[in-house]
């Protein structure tokens, strides 16, 4: 009984039973499923959608969401190419380019704080102005990654360096959320506003940094993106990579209405994503089906998690009488 207790209080549990459920379910059909070469696909699809998640994680848990971030992503790698033509070191053009989306998010903070705007509001005009400047300084053309820069082997060029860069933004982000003092501060934020405001808690300042926070995240994964697949891309990332990010946190078991979540889980809810959406290719699935295997993901790992709580509060007051 007390280790059927210690399971109900893991929070990642049923997200995690589902995507080993998913593992199992597509290595028993489909032969190439546990191959390297298909691990690496999975990498892929996983990195960008988990290093987005684990800033919205962040901003969810404040009660807020960024829906700009997925163009901050498109952005990003543009930003770093008009820093180097215009004569920056590559090292410069890096660090210009994610400072300028760490400043974008920044000002997406300012407006829901200061204005108080809702941030769905402010981060879905950001998200079309940002698209428009993707489009008119790309020309609406994909361009080629530089050559000759062992830096970008680093940011994302190297065959695993993108999931690598996932792993160490998502353990950093865990460590962050749950052993600092600023993440408990967020999750007070999100769970009680005005208890955490009385109790001396800047709200304002912790929502505008981790608005600064998920936009520094998606500009980078923006970047290791397209040196991956050594294409800069007008029409990679937008609202896609960023329901894909949200739809992991979701899924992890992050509350929408805030005060609660974990990184590790928005990691968990993309490696679930990744299985599957790899596993309906491997299997012949239509694509079509795989919105329809999302919303069912989505809406089974929410019952497990409601599940899960119930039964943490029933063994809570057992243990408590």
């Amino acid at each position: 009984m007390s280790f059927l207790v210690g399971l109900t209080r893991i929070k990642e549990l049923s997200i995690l039973l589902v995507t080993i459920a998913a593992g199992i379910y597509f290595t028993v059909t489909s032969d190439a499923f546990n191959s390297l070469a298909n691990y690496q696909t999975i990498a892929q699809y996983v990195a960008p959608w988990a290093i987005v998640a684990a800033g919205e994680v962040m901003l969810l848990i404040c009660g807020e969401i960024d829906l700009s971030a997925g163009f901050v992503f498109t952005l990003s790698p543009f930003v770093l190419m008009l820093f180097y033509v215009n004569g920056a070191p590559m090292a410069v053009a890096l660090f210009g380019a994610i400072l300028i989306c760490t400043l974008i998010g920044t000002v997406n903070g300012l407006i829901r704080t200061v204005l108080t705007l809702p941030s769905f509001i402010t981060t879905l005009g950001m998200a079309f102005l940002l698209q428009g400047l993707v489009l008119i300084i790309s020309n609406a053309r994909p361009v080629s990654v530089p050559t000759g820069h062992g830096i970008l082997e680093v940011f994302g060029g190297a065959r695993w360096s993108e999931f690598m860069w996932a792993l160490v933004i998502v353990a950093i982000m865990q460590t962050l959320l749950s052993a600092t003092r600023f993440g408990i501060y967020t999750q007070a934020t999100g769970g009680n506003p005005i208890g955490a405001a009385e109790s001396g808690i800047r709200v304002n300042r912790v929502k505008v940094v981790n608005f600064a926070i998920c936009s520094t995240l998606a500009g980078l994964a923006g970047i290791l993106q397209g040196t991956r697949v050594d294409s800069y891309d007008p029409t990679n990332g937008g609202f896609n990579v960023m329901f894909f990010a949200v739809a992991s946190a979701v899924i992890g078991g992050t509350a929408l209405l805030g005060g609660s979540g974990t990184v590790i889980g928005a990691f968990l809810g993309a490696l679930l994503l990744g299985i599957v959406f790899d596993g309906f290719n491997l299997t012949g699935v239509s694509a079509n089906a795989f919105n329809v295997v999302l919303g069912i993901a989505i809406l089974f790992a929410m019952i497990l998690n409601v599940s899960l709580i119930v039964l943490r509060k029933r063994f809570g007051t057992r243990g408590v009488t």
